[in-house]
């Protein structure tokens, strides 16, 4: 691991109409410094978006790292902190006998980058104040706001 400073993940997706135009935005701070990600697709998901913040944000770490990553979105913090993931995983991305777990190219990737890092996660109340928070919400919409146009 490096350090024992963790690294800061902040992460926010966005969509305008769900399927539509979406965005994320990612905040990664470490030691003072800070960078900000951000992306999107012309056709997507809400859920889809919020994922790929939480993606973006491990994926641009280039070692194994302790992470703080805060979502304020309950489908990402709530499938990974309560095992729902691993479980639809281990049942061949099935969420009960019938029902197909939602995205399951995007939690394959989350869950191996999370069995990389030591991440602590933190949900946070979306357009509650949270500085952070706020700044990756304006990121996701104005990259949903580019892919509007594609």
């Amino acid at each position: 691991m490096s350090g024992t400073e963790p690294v800061e993940i902040f992460t926010d997706g966005a969509c305008s109409g769900n399927p539509g135009p979406g965005g994320y935005g990612v905040i990664l701070k470490y030691k003072g410094t800070e960078k900000e990600l951000s992306g999107g697709d012309p056709n997507t998901t809400n859920n889809r978006m919020e994922l790929l913040a939480a993606i973006t944000g491990l994926e641009a770490l280039k070692r194994p790292c302790k992470v703080r990553l805060y979502s304020d979105s309950k489908y990402v913090i709530d499938a990974l902190k309560l095992g729902w993931a691993e479980k639809w995983q281990k049942n061949g991305w099935m969420r009960n006998k019938k029902d197909p777990a939602l995205n399951p190219d995007l939690w394959e990737r989350l869950l191996d980058l999370v069995r990389i890092h030591d991440v602590e996660l933190i949900w946070v109340k979306g357009h509650a104040g949270h500085p952070e928070n706020e700044r990756c919400d304006r990121l996701a919409v104005e990259a949903a706001e580019r892919n509007r146009s594609l």
